[in-house]
């Protein structure tokens, strides 16, 4: 191939975005964004358990738009759509995904190149733009964020000892409210782990809350988890 056939191939690029109009693009991903956005608010509000996390949040709202680019260029093709799941096959963890962030980050790169190979490169140019703005939006104002209510708190003690209101008065005494959610055995089943959500005063000392758990569980591991939304339970 000379240079001037090159030149001709490099000036005369199709861009297929015309397929659908910029409106159906702009339409698509505002719609998806503003929807989503009531469904992770919705999701923020009714959600009662300790696992919440904000980036959860996001990943609903995020994720809906990234699908929505890709079944923009699937649309009725079956070629793209047997691409789209070879390409899905390819993706392997081979590690646990900390951060469910993570995961659309992946997907987000994905669709982007399955924008630019099969060239819709103005698709590609504006999901960009649009996503990117979404997830600078959603970060700068801190979208989904709850004010942390609920603590973890973790307590070992030896097997022989019997935890059953053992630290009611302790409880009542540092916390507003707490339940105990979990009993483990941990060390090769020399000691009992139970984990506790409490929600603490904070006016209390909570250096003199852990110490007086140690002197009841005869000085074994205490944890008080201030950030359980961010942290690997």
């Amino acid at each position: 191939m000379d240079f001037n056939s090159f030149l001709d191939k490099l000036t005369n690029i199709q861009d297929l975005t015309s397929s659908f109009s910029m409106l159906d693009v702009t339409l698509s991903l505002t719609l998806s964004f503003v929807l989503t956005s009531l469904i992770g608010l919705l999701y923020m509000k009714t959600h009662k358990w300790t696992s919440y996390t904000q980036s959860f949040v996001h990943t609903l709202v995020l994720m809906w738009m990234i699908i929505s680019v890709i079944m923009l260029i699937v649309g009725s093709n079956i070629a793209r759509a047997f691409s789209l799941v070879w390409a899905l096959s390819i993706i392997r963890f081979r590690n646990a995904v900390k951060e469910t962030r993570d995961v659309w980050f992946i997907f987000f790169a994905m669709a982007i190149g399955m924008a630019m190979w099969t060239k819709f490169y103005l698709l590609w140019i504006t999901a960009t733009a649009v996503i990117s703005l979404s997830i600078l939006i959603m970060n700068k104002f801190d979208w989904y964020a709850r004010p942390v209510t609920s603590q973890i708190l973790k307590i070992q003690l030896e097997n022989n000892i019997d935890f059953e209101g053992l630290f009611d008065d302790i409880f009542v005494k540092y916390t507003i409210s707490s339940e105990l959610i979990s009993i483990d055995s941990v060390r090769w089943w020399l000691l009992t782990e139970l984990v506790y959500t409490v929600n603490v005063n904070h006016k209390i000392n909570k250096q003199n809350f852990i110490y007086e758990i140690k002197k009841l569980n005869n000085g074994q591991k205490v944890s008080l988890i201030t950030w359980y939304n961010s942290t690997d339970l």
